[in-house]
């Protein structure tokens, strides 16, 4: 039997460590960003509106129900908790959700393209692929209409001109999922920069597939579609990001971008 109380400070241990992660790593800047778990009895801790993950301390957290109506706390909860409510609605496995701005992945997300291409074994692996919602005003019904059709078959997903979520069955899991995107949008930069993106082959993806549910602390619901993800036989469904090219030669010998 689960032990509420004790449950509760787990969670406010966790979500005080993860804000920390995010503030450290310049996952986030300022206020933004925001975390949250589902505890037992209908009920969510979240963080609190217009205050940084990094200064965060125990009593600054919010607890509500699963409608959004505050239980507990003395502050007010963030102002796109519907965003996480909507994803405990449409995936009753998911027990934590990160949202932040990593600067890689944002500017993908800022730039309208999907990190969908299989150039990682590691992130088919954990992800599948990170797909990219249209635009929709934070804070607002728009974003989650954004993310309904997604969220049941991705574990993160790309917010146009906005950031990045990611969820898992642990609030620790969903923060480990957006260090990957962020890992991933920087790799994925690199290889354009380079000029040349080697995909793996819709077979090799087909053998990750099998090769997941061998691998402990991979939980994910998404799965193989069109385009997701792009593989070596598959033109890519988004724009190719507009990088620098690789250095030339300027006159006078000295090298430039």
């Amino acid at each position: 039997m689960v032990d509420p109380a004790a449950e509760e400070q787990a969670a406010r241990r966790d979500i005080l460590r993860i804000g920390a992660f995010l503030h450290q790593k310049s996952l986030v800047a300022a206020s933004d960003g925001n975390i949250s778990v589902r505890l037992s009895g209908g009920r969510v801790l979240t963080t609190p509106t217009s205050m940084s993950k990094g200064l965060m301390e125990s009593d600054d957290l919010v607890l509500v129900d699963l409608q959004g109506n505050k239980l507990a706390g003395r502050r007010n909860a963030s102002s796109e908790l519907a965003m996480h409510l909507l994803i405990y609605e449409l995936r009753p496995e998911i027990n934590g959700v990160v949202h932040a701005h990593p600067p890689a992945a944002t500017g993908f997300a800022a730039s309208g393209i999907a990190l969908n291409q299989a150039l990682l074994a590691e992130v088919v692996l954990a992800l599948g692929c990170v797909p990219l919602a249209e635009y929709g005003t934070t804070g607002t019904p728009e974003l989650s209409a954004t993310l309904r059709p997604l969220v049941p078959h991705y574990d993160a997903i790309l917010m146009a001109n906005h950031g990045v979520v990611t969820y898992g069955d642990s609030v620790m899991s969903a923060y480990f999922k957006m260090e990957t995107v962020e890992h991933f949008a920087r790799i994925s930069i690199v290889s354009h920069i380079l000029g040349k993106q080697n995909l793996l082959g819709r077979d090799e993806v087909d053998k990750l597939m099998i090769a997941r549910q061998r691998y402990e602390g991979i939980t994910t619901a998404a799965a193989l579609g069109a385009n997701c993800p792009v593989t070596r036989e598959e033109p890519a469904a988004t724009p190719r990001p507009r990088l620098p090219g690789p250095l030339l030669a300027a006159p006078g010998g000295k090298r430039r971008w």
